[in-house]
């Protein structure tokens, strides 16, 4: 494991003498790690085997939900409920507060989704998520049959939940990711390997979709997954190697480089945590920038 620094800019974000900590392993492939700062745990997802787990610095790891559907993605809503993305249900879920769990969206135009992979909740109560097909593979939810043309991305609106599709012009979409006003909205295509770039405006009428930035590296393993914003509007995306770091200008900036496939990344703790999944492993890096926390 080392961080490689590619530009000046990139030592006001994670400072040179940084360390990543390993916080836990044994798992078989982790993803969603999302923070809650009320507990002061981390939620994330261990896809294979079917649970999502909680971890905290006094109690280390626990079982959150014994049976998750293969859930992946993680986030909380506006009002604090979690939402997860369901490989197996191949759903949107909502965790109310009395602990039941309700279907958001899980079908297209009669149709049922792929595998909802990650998610994103916006201040007015939209959801935003991606619908690949991994999901529908053999151990990780299915095997199940694919009935969707194409592989999604979807607004789920506040007021009715009604489901509108944002793309069906990405090949694999994955991670995706708000800039801090909202208004920019990236999504990874993990086979075409580069991040695209669209503009939401106020009456969440969406543009655009450019390629923003590119991720190729053959040299190491892993593709563009998961991905996170800071509060400057940096990128933080999972990619060949671990992790890249661009600025708001799409210049890469430096990159986090793990041991293992790494799937996607949360900011946690007082905002300056980076908790990073990594395969069977889950790590800590410490930060001078630091990004939003949900609830």
């Amino acid at each position: 494991m080392r961080i490689e620094k590619l530009n000046q800019q990139f030592d006001s974000l994670i400072a040179p003498d940084a360390t990543i900590e390993l916080i836990a392993e044994g798992f078989s492939f982790t993803e969603g790690p999302l923070w809650n700062s009320k507990g002061n745990y981390l939620l994330f997802s261990d896809i294979p085997v079917n649970k999502i787990y909680k971890w905290s610095a006094i109690n280390g790891v626990e079982v959150y939900r014994q049976k998750s559907n293969f859930s992946n993605g993680l986030t909380y809503d506006s009002e604090g409920s979690l939402i997860a993305c369901e490989h197996q249900s191949r759903s949107i879920t909502r965790e109310l507060p009395g602990g039941d769990i309700v279907t958001l969206a899980s079908h297209y135009q009669g149709k049922k989704l792929n595998s909802p992979n990650d998610v994103i909740a916006s201040s007015d109560g939209s959801i935003l998520f991606t619908d690949p097909i991994y999901g529908l593979r053999a151990g990780m939810g299915g095997p199940a049959d694919q009935e969707l043309p194409f592989q999604g991305v979807y607004w789920i609106k506040p007021t009715n939940n009604e489901l509108e599709l944002i793309t069906d012009s990405i090949e694999r979409p994955n991670g995706l990711a708000f800039s801090p006003d909202e208004k920019t909205l990236y999504i990874a295509d993990t086979v075409r390997q580069h991040l695209r770039v669209f503009t939401v405006d106020d009456n969440w009428l969406i543009s655009g979709g450019q390629i923003w930035a590119e991720l190729w590296d053959n040299s190491v393993v892993g593709r563009p997954d998961g991905l996170k914003v800071d509060q400057n509007g940096n990128v933080f995306c999972v990619g060949p190697g671990g992790v890249w770091v661009f600025n708001p200008k799409a210049e890469l900036l430096g990159r986090i480089y793990l041991d293992d496939k790494t799937s996607n990344l949360a900011w946690g703790e007082d905002g300056h945590s980076l908790f990073i999944t990594c395969s069977s492993k889950v790590y800590r890096l410490k930060c001078k920038t630091n990004g939003k926390i949900l609830v």
